[in-house]
This record gives C-alpha cells, sequence and structure tokens, in this order.
C-alpha cells in the first residue's frame, strides 16, 4: 500500500496525459539512437582534439600523443568549399512563377527583393554555415523558421524595431527525435527539446497567458517541493531528465526543459488529433495545444541527410566512416615518434660491474670486467609510417568527397586548360551532388517556408532595397502582403548554378577552338554572346557588355584626339606676340 506521502505526490506532481506521451516519445526515440550519439561524441573528440589524451587514442601504450588533426581539415575544407557553392555571388536564388500573373516583373522583383533583404539582415548566410557544419559533422542538419518581431524599447518607452520578418533557426540533432522508419521526414512526427532558464520563462509570461498560467502552476509545484526530499522522490518515481539527473535536481537546478511536439497524436478515447503543436513543460503541464498554422499542412521543419541509409531517416555524415582512418594516423605517428625517440635514445645494455655513470656526450664510464652497449633500433619503419600516413590522409580526402584539383592540389602530369577543367569537373561530382542535396532538400523549402510565414504575418508594409537592372542604380520598393504573395517556387540556385557556369564556360572555349567553331562562327551572335558572359560572371551591374560599345566608346576617344590636334594646330597658327607687349592675361 502506497504510504500518504506518494500519493500526496502522484496529485502534486501529477501529468498531464497528453505531456505524458511527448515526454515517453521522447524518452523512446532518444534512447534507441544512444549508440549513434555516442559514435558522434567520438567523432567530436577527434574533431576538436589537441592530443590524443581525450580521444580512443589514449588507451595506445605510446609515450607520444600527438594529435594530427586530419578530420578536422576534412571538415574545413567541405565547408568552405560547400558554402562558397552555396553563395558565389549575390544572385543566389531565382523566383520561378506558376502562372503568367505571377511571373509579372514586378511581381518577381518584390519577392526576390524582399527575401534577399530579409536573408541579409537576418544573418541567413551565418545560420546556413551552421547547418552546413551540422551536414558534415553528423551527416544530418534540421532547420525551421519563424517570424521575428523584435523591439527595442528606449528611455522613453518609445519602441525601435530591430527586425522584423521571417528567420531562419538551427535545430541541433541532439535535440530533436522522430520516427526513423518513416518513409520521409514529412510524414513522420516531430518533437524539439530546448533548455530555457526561469527568468527566459518569466519574459514570456509577462506577454503570453499561456506561460503566465504555467508559471504559476510550476510555482506552486515549487512551493511544496521543501516537504519532500530525494528520497522521497526516488521512492516516488524513476522518472529523470537529460542532463539533470532524478526529478528533484531537475527542479532544484533554476533551468526548465522545454518539449515541443509536432504531427498527429492519439489522445484518450482513441481520438486522434491531426497537424497540432504541442508544447509541453516539466514534461507535465501543457502550455499549448494548436492546430499548426502552416498553409503547407507539415511542420514547418526540414531535413536533409549525406548519405541515407535503406529504410532509416538517419543519415550517415562524410566524416563517420573516417574516424578509424583518424585513429590509424595518430596510431602511426605516435609509432614512428617513439620510434625516432628509442633511434636517439636508444636503451643501454650493461653487462658485468660497470660503476655508476650519467649518460651524454663525453661521458666517461669505468667498466670493471662490464661492458655498456646501445640497444640499436632499425629506423626504416619510420620512414614507411611517414608514407603510410600521406596514403591515409589523401585516401581520407576521396572518401569524404573533397575534389583535390579544387583544392589547388594538381595531380601528376602535364595538362592542357581544358583537361585540368575536366578532370575538376569529374573529380568534384559527388562534392556537387552533395551540396545539390543541401540546396534542394533544407534550403529550398527554408526559403519557401520565410516566404510563407511573411504572408501570414506581414502587416501593413515594408521597405526594401533592390538594384535596378536596367539603370544599375539602387532603388527602395514599398512591399505589402499582396506583392509578396504569388504562385511559384524560390529556388536557391547557387550551387547549381555555379557548376553550370564552370560547364558552360568550357564547353564554349572547346568549341570555338575547334574546326566546328570556325563553321559557327557566321551564326554566332556576338551581342548575345556578351549578355550570356555577363550573366555567366554576374558582372551586369558594371555595365561592361553593351552592344557595340567598343565602337562607339572608340568613336568618342577619336573625336576628342580630333578636337584636341585642331586645338593645337590653332594655337600654332597665332603670331608671336611683340617683346614688350602686354599678355592678354594679364591687365596693364
Amino acid at each position: 500500500m502506497l504510504d500518504s506521502k506518494v500519493m500526496e505526490m502522484n496529485t502534486v506532481f501529477a501529468q498531464d496525459d497528453v505531456a505524458k506521451q511527448v515526454a515517453w516519445q521522447w524518452d523512446k526515440y532518444n534512447q534507441q539512437r544512444r549508440v549513434k550519439i555516442e559514435d558522434w561524441k567520438e567523432l567530436r573528440n577527434y574533431i576538436f582534439a589537441t592530443d590524443t589524451s581525450s580521444t580512443s587514442n589514449s588507451s595506445l601504450p605510446w609515450k607520444n600523443s600527438t594529435h594530427l588533426p586530419k578530420l578536422c581539415q576534412v571538415r574545413d575544407n567541405l565547408h568552405s568549399n560547400y558554402i562558397s557553392a552555396l553563395f558565389p555571388n549575390d544572385d543566389w536564388m531565382t523566383w520561378e512563377a506558376d502562372d503568367m500573373e505571377s511571373a509579372a516583373h514586378e511581381k518577381a522583383e518584390a519577392i526576390e527583393g524582399y527575401l534577399k533583404n530579409k536573408a541579409r539582415k537576418s544573418h541567413l548566410r551565418t545560420e546556413v554555415s551552421k547547418l552546413l557544419y551540422d551536414y558534415i559533422d553528423y551527416g544530418n542538419a534540421f532547420a525551421t523558421v519563424s517570424y521575428c518581431n523584435d523591439y527595442k524599447v528606449n528611455e522613453d518607452g518609445e519602441s525601435i524595431p530591430q527586425y522584423i520578418g521571417p528567420r531562419l533557426h538551427r535545430i541541433s540533432p541532439l535535440d530533436i527525435v522522430f520516427n526513423p522508419m518513416a518513409d520521409n521526414f514529412s510524414n513522420t512526427f516531430k518533437i524539439i527539446r530546448s533548455i530555457k532558464t526561469v527568468g527566459e520563462i518569466q519574459k514570456l509570461a509577462a506577454t503570453d497567458e499561456d506561460w503566465r498560467n504555467i508559471l504559476e502552476q510550476r510555482n506552486a509545484k515549487l512551493m511544496k517541493l521543501g516537504g519532500f526530499s530525494i528520497e522521497d522522490f526516488d521512492k516516488w518515481d524513476g522518472y529523470s531528465v537529460d542532463g539533470f539527473g532524478n526529478l528533484y535536481e531537475y527542479y532544484t537546478s533554476g533551468f526548465v526543459e522545454i518539449l515541443e511536439f509536432y504531427g498527429d497524436i492519439s489522445v484518450e478515447g482513441g481520438e486522434v488529433r491531426e497537424d497540432r503543436i504541442i508544447t509541453v513543460v516539466d514534461r507535465s503541464l501543457v502550455v499549448k495545444d494548436v492546430e499548426c498554422p502552416s498553409w503547407f499542412g507539415t511542420a514547418p521543419i526540414f531535413h536533409v541527410g549525406w548519405r541515407f541509409r535503406p529504410d532509416n531517416l538517419w543519415a550517415m555524415g562524410p566524416l563517420d566512416n573516417l574516424v578509424g582512418l583518424q585513429y590509424r594516423i595518430d596510431h602511426l605517428e605516435n609509432l614512428k615518434s617513439d620510434a625516432m625517440d628509442l633511434a636517439i635514445h636508444p636503451p643501454l645494455v650493461i653487462k658485468g660491474d660497470v660503476e655508476e655513470f650519467e649518460w651524454g656526450p663525453g661521458a666517461e664510464i669505468i667498466a670493471n670486467d662490464g661492458d655498456v652497449q646501445e640497444l640499436a633500433k632499425n629506423v626504416q619503419w619510420v620512414i614507411t609510417s611517414q608514407n603510410e600516413i600521406a596514403q591515409i590522409e589523401q585516401k581520407m580526402e576521396t572518401y569524404a568527397g573533397a575534389p583535390a584539383e579544387a583544392m589547388g592540389i594538381r595531380t601528376a602530369g602535364e595538362k592542357t586548360a581544358f583537361e585540368v577543367q575536366q578532370l575538376q569537373n569529374a573529380a568534384g561530382r559527388i562534392f556537387q551532388e552533395k551540396i545539390t542535396t543541401f540546396e534542394i532538400e533544407l534550403l529550398e523549402p527554408a526559403l519557401m517556408a520565410m516566404l510563407e510565414v511573411s504572408r501570414r504575418n506581414l502587416d501593413g508594409s515594408d521597405i526594401i532595397r533592390v538594384m535596378d537592372d536596367d539603370l544599375g542604380i539602387q532603388k527602395f520598393l514599398t512591399v505589402t502582403r499582396s506583392d509578396i504573395t504569388a504562385s511559384g517556387t524560390i529556388r536557391p540556385i547557387g550551387a547549381r548554378h555555379f557548376a553550370a557556369q564552370a560547364q558552360l564556360v568550357q564547353n564554349l572555349a572547346q568549341t570555338f577552338n575547334t574546326p566546328i567553331g570556325q563553321m559557327i562562327m557566321p551564326h554566332t551572335s556576338s551581342i548575345n554572346m556578351a549578355k550570356m558572359l555577363g550573366n555567366v560572371f554576374g558582372v551586369e551591374q558594371y555595365n561592361l557588355f553593351e552592344a557595340n560599345i567598343a565602337l562607339q566608346e572608340q568613336q568618342e576617344t577619336q573625336r576628342m584626339q580630333n578636337q584636341l590636334q585642331e586645338d593645337l594646330m590653332v594655337e600654332m597658327q597665332q603670331p608671336p606676340a611683340p617683346v614688350g607687349a602686354p599678355s592678354e592675361n594679364i591687365p596693364s
């Protein structure tokens, strides 16, 4: 029979049925991926290690503990190439309309200008950079979108807008769970975990009645907490919160765990609530239970994986199967260093009666019917280990999909410019496929969600800065909700455009250097060719290419030369002024 204290705790810390389901789902799927989390931790230790003491190499019996940061270098190389491909210039996104009205120039200009403006002001590139690190480190990247109204109140009580508009948010792969066996990510529920301080909750409660009610309920629980001991909690329930130990330690920590559920949930009585957003605090209190407001019909949470597994949404990263090679590199490096230490400072074999001595240059050793000899070591394996390390490092670059030619590492043999370009394209196919996947699967739906959330939340108007393509000058547009409401897709084209440009220029140069190029030369428009190159090189704003502009400038130059020559001839025909005559420019 339960004692009265346990019964009282059941009343005080009672859980809502929905909150209990959400908490149970989090625990279940988080425990199922525990092995994978440990693998991520090992990889993280290798990436940020300064020596082998913090890695699995620490168990090796070597005196030296040098760590060669090859995994970190591969990671940085992939990230720098990925981010450069996604944002090669300012024109990294474009609007593709689905009907004539949406394709109007004014509509496209407003939508593209609005999103580029918000992307710049919300530091979207910085957030995408974090997502790329997740893409490389974890093999999985998750993002969501919200609409922000950030104001700062000055001393006079005036609210000054800081940033108003859509914002992209990274979700740590460690803070999200879902059903990995679902056919695709959009069809499974998601639970996102976050930790806030009590002060942050109080700030939310100041403007939100739901949070205010939850804070009052939580404070009532904390007031009754003093009547219970840690042993009471252990006896009542084995429940724990990640990172806080038992429930008693959690409630006294000053932090609040928040679980946000997105998807369909079955409640008591067999009823299924579809497309819900449920916010749970302390794994017992439901703050909100509302329908997802997104017009897309699914939660605005997006996922991309680097190397997908069959029937499993948790993807594999480019560095996952390189940890063993990193282990081997550190093993060989320290084995080689220990061998060199033994070769330079070899052990001494002392035979017979030898007086005590200090080993060093010019040391005198008195041996009475004894002998002192160095235990010589073969240093051949030092060179062999060095060569093997270099080979493993090269293999790791290849396995991660980092193109060697794009890194500036030239393969052996003399090559023409075309052959070098061809090698770059071939060596970079894995790289190009992975960054294009990131662009299509994550960045594109995220941009569409930013546009959708702006359509729902934009009140009044917003002023944005755009570039006039015809005049090459900046101008300002006033954008309203109707201006950015259209049927179509906003596409990031940085990575795809980046590869297409290189291939296009290469093919044109190769074609016009062959007899075929000479044959089609009379039928080729130099004006359109100039327009194409201006677009490929992204230099339209500089007006480098215009129809017959060189001839016009040459004519202007010749006109000026003729005018200067005529002025010179007129000056030469003027009679010289008599000696002592006053100058025209000096008053007499």
